[in-house]
């Protein structure tokens, strides 16, 4: 009878009797009168199968596609139609949580290879299971930084980091007691000389920076790792993990701790998420690194196998010990770019980002042929993203791109500045179109103008 509905009236009405209530109404009396939903719900009579799938077809069709020309921690990268089906085989596709290595050999299975190929991409010596998203990482890597420091609760974050991060590190730190200092920017990179100044007070837990920044510039941090480690500080590096294929890894540079976002890695962008954090970092701060470690080993008939080695949260050891209370994991996202990882290889993971880069730097010479565009930070090295001044009305010409063409061209930054990014689903023909068009519509303001 009550097929969908689970609790009948007589459940309702016994737990309202606990609450010391009498109707749902008063169950919900806290939220103001304006706030409550008082109309009817907008839904349709029962529809057949048939009826359904035509319903969300129609509803499909109403969505406008567009070619993303954004980046900004979201990526565009195409995803070999091999993936979804790997993805989904049986052995590796499950909604369990590996407590129970015995059970769940498949899970384990990918999430030890997802931990050697990470671990290898950033150049560092371990890796975690996953993590929520490249912002909760880089705020768990803060955490870790503090609780291996012991005394200190200070941490730097470069003003070139993604401001979207930097939010969600600076929540974090406010419930966490940590103190957030911004390192200044000068002409789009981080500075070198407030940097050292301040990490030189000696109270500075972690130093965490980006590469490529915001603004896509691919910064050089040269002696930074010394320089934090001779003040006792642990240097982060956010990372996009995709570039990580062609740019110098977080373990060249000399980084603690290596964070970022593995959506590049092939996860389409799905409107905003799910997403994935990843977390590396050295042998000797395992023990302070959140979420789980899978090992190999060999079972009783010398078979390989894999079991959970080591989960460093406060419901497996004690509550004052443990860095995080992360339980888990996105583990679907891990195992995506796990089987993305496998199927490109070195080779294929760099020719992705030297298209890319062909691309980018490609629009932004043919863009600024224009003298209505100018790079914001004309000389710095970049690899598929970078910020251009635009002298015109930046919304108008978006909106123009997006009807007449169906680009999303880039994202505002500032009034007069555009964030673009070029991923290898962007062809030449599609960079060509967007040029003429950018030129046509400001050449014919200009004579609206005259």
């Amino acid at each position: 009878m009550f097929k969908y509905f689970p609790h009948t009236e007589g459940d309702i009405k016994a737990m309202l009797n606990t609450c010391g209530m009498s109707s749902l109404d008063d169950l919900y009396s806290d939220i103001p009168q304006e706030l409550q939903f008082k109309r009817e719900y907008a839904l349709p009579d029962a529809m057949s199968e048939i009826e359904v799938r035509k319903f969300f077809d129609e509803l499909g069709a109403k969505n406008q596609p567009l070619k993303c020309m954004i980046g900004a921690g979201c990526y565009d990268h195409y995803s070999p139609a091999v993936v979804k089906s790997i993805v989904e085989r049986s052995e590796f596709l499950t909604s369990y949580t590996p407590y129970q290595a015995e059970i769940s050999q498949g899970t384990l299975q990918y999430i030890f290879e997802y931990q050697s190929m990470m671990a290898e991409l950033t150049g560092m010596e371990v890796s975690n299971a996953s993590m929520y998203d490249g912002c909760t990482a880089t705020a768990e890597a803060m955490m870790m930084a503090c609780a291996a420091s012991r005394k200190r609760n200070k941490v730097l974050i470069s003003a070139t980091v993604n401001p979207v991060v930097t939010r969600v590190v600076e929540t974090y730190a406010k419930y966490h007691g940590v103190q957030v200092v911004t390192i200044d920017e000068r002409d789009g990179v981080t500075d070198k000389a407030d940097f050292e100044a301040k990490v030189a007070a000696d109270d500075v837990a972690g130093v965490i920076v980006s590469a490529p920044n915001f603004y896509g510039i691919v910064e050089d941090y040269t002696g930074w790792a010394d320089t934090c480690h001779k003040h006792k500080t642990l240097f982060i590096i956010n990372s996009v993990a995709s570039a990580l294929g062609v740019l110098k890894t977080p373990g060249e540079w000399g980084a603690d701790i290596a964070v970022g976002d593995g959506q590049s890695l092939g996860i389409p962008m799905n409107f905003g998420g799910p997403f994935v954090g990843y977390m590396c970092t050295s042998k000797k701060l395992i023990r302070k690194m959140p979420g789980r470690i899978v090992g190999q080993t060999h079972d009783l008939d010398g078979k390989r196998t894999f079991v959970l080695t080591l989960q460093a949260r406060e419901q497996h050891i004690r509550r004052e010990k443990a860095t995080s209370n992360i339980c888990s994991n996105e583990s679907l996202m891990a195992l995506y770019i796990t089987v993305y990882l496998a199927l490109m290889g070195k080779q294929g993971l760099k020719e992705v980002n030297q298209l890319s880069y062909s691309g980018a730097h490609y629009l932004a010479d043919r863009l600024t042929d224009n003298p209505h565009f100018t790079m914001r930070y004309p000389g710095k090295p970049f690899l598929n993203e970078f910020a251009v001044r635009v002298d015109d009305d930046i919304d108008a010409l978006q909106r123009q791109l997006r009807e007449a063409q169906g680009v999303q061209f880039g994202l505002k930054i500032a009034p007069d500045t555009l964030l673009l990014c070029v991923t290898e689903t962007i062809s030449k023909q599609d960079i060509d179109n967007v040029v003429e068009m950018c030129n046509h519509v400001i050449e014919r303001e200009e004579i609206e103008n005259e």
